[in-house]
């Protein structure tokens, strides 16, 4: 699996996003912020293109399966961009993260291919599989004494959260997807139009 090992920090700030989006909530950089004025203005292509890497980055999809999604979000009814946000945002590894069974979209794309979770019962280890409302994800049963889950348990586990289109049994590891998300629930800045601009040129 092809990784980016640009630094957190530096490649949020590059794309004007904050950290905590990503689950780093305590990372920052101040490095090079005193040049920020003195940039050329992003042509409109450039900030098109920005916006696309944003999100590519946010929810880690290559360019060819980040234009997949495009591709489906397109032919599917209703507006293409809201749809792309709605396909990324029911990646398995996404609700993994957003119901607080892991500290980052990267942790929770990692568990998954672990097996580490079900859904509906059936184990599931592909990070891009797309949840459905209505849908159990669970900690697999093998997996729920191990240190990593066995903290998200009890009085000393961490608050989470929760989007409104999820729900969660935090003493089961257990959660379930309500309904599909809206354009409501993306909780980050995004121009979604202008990445449909940038695929329609």
């Amino acid at each position: 699996m092809a990784k980016n090992m640009q630094p957190i920090a530096k490649r949020c700030k590059a794309l004007g996003i904050s950290p905590a989006v990503m689950g780093y909530a305590k990372k920052n950089t101040t490095r090079n912020s005193s040049t920020s004025n003195f940039r050329k203005k992003e042509s409109e292509y450039a900030t098109q293109l920005k916006e696309k890497q944003k999100v590519k980055f946010i929810y880690g999809v290559l360019e060819r399966q980040f234009s997949n999604y495009f591709s489906e979000a397109a032919r599917l009814p209703g507006q293409t961009g809201e749809n792309l946000l709605r396909l990324l945002e029911c990646r398995l590894d996404n609700v993994v993260f957003r119901m607080g069974f892991a500290s980052t979209r990267r942790d929770a794309r990692q568990l998954v291919s672990h097996a580490h979770f079900t859904v509906n019962g059936n184990k599931v280890n592909i990070p891009s599989y797309q949840v459905k409302a209505g849908d159990v994800i669970e900690v697999k049963a093998s997996s729920r004494a191990s240190a990593k889950f066995a903290k998200l348990v009890g009085p000393e586990a961490p608050v989470v959260a929760l989007p409104s289109w999820l729900s969660r049994d935090a003493s089961a590891l257990k959660g379930k997807v309500e309904k599909l998300p809206e354009r409501s629930d993306i909780d980050y800045e995004v121009s979604e139009h202008l990445i449909v601009e940038l695929y329609s040129k």
